[in-house]
């Protein structure tokens, strides 16, 4: 099953500190990439209560369909299938079922019907990513709506380790610590 353990530390940023750190790293605008994100849940919000999430992601002419899932206190789990460009145009215009047969059987086990799942929303992201202490620093300048947001995430293999190193960034740019939600959340209260 294509899963991975996903452990990653998360900051909300101004926009001044954005670019502040955009110019420490030497990006240009070539840098980011464009991939939006296209979230799912129930009409009741099943996923939700589950503290899951699910999405189709499109990066450039690639697709693919993503479930996080919630995994023993340390990260999440997430479960990934690539998808045709036809398969997931054909799920997102309502048409076609979701051809993503790992997903699918880990929705099943959640007893969540693919039947009753809708898009709740749309998040286009620009996305920076560098190599950095071991780990994957990454800067993203989302919007959804009428909303605009500025992140910073660092993806690593080791919570611990992880952790130091990003507080230690933080402290070293003299950016305060702002939690960040998941972006499935903000884009649900975005629309509240």
């Amino acid at each position: 099953m294509p899963q991975e353990l996903e452990i990653e530390f998360k900051n909300m940023l101004t926009k001044d500190e954005f670019i502040k750190l955009a110019d420490y790293f030497n990006l240009k605008q070539d840098d980011f990439r464009e991939q939006t994100n296209y979230y799912f849940d129930t009409e009741d919000f099943l996923l939700k209560q589950l503290r899951a999430g699910l999405r189709i992601r499109k990066k450039g002419s690639s697709f693919e369909c993503t479930l996080k899932e919630p995994f023993t206190g340390i990260g999440l789990m997430e479960t990934t299938d690539r998808l045709t460009a036809g398969k997931a145009d054909s799920f997102l215009k309502g048409e076609g079922p979701l051809a993503a047969p790992e997903v699918n059987q880990r929705l099943e086990a959640l007893k969540i019907n693919i039947k009753d799942l809708n898009n709740i929303g749309t998040l286009i992201t620009k996305r920076a990513e560098i190599k950095y202490e071991g780990g994957l620093l990454v800067l993203d300048h989302s919007n959804y709506g009428r909303t605009e947001d500025y992140e910073l995430e660092y993806e690593v293999s080791n919570e611990e380790k992880g952790k130091a190193t990003f507080l230690e960034f933080l402290a070293s740019h003299s950016i305060p610590i702002r939690p960040a939600e998941k972006k499935i959340a903000r884009l649900m209260n975005a629309k509240q």
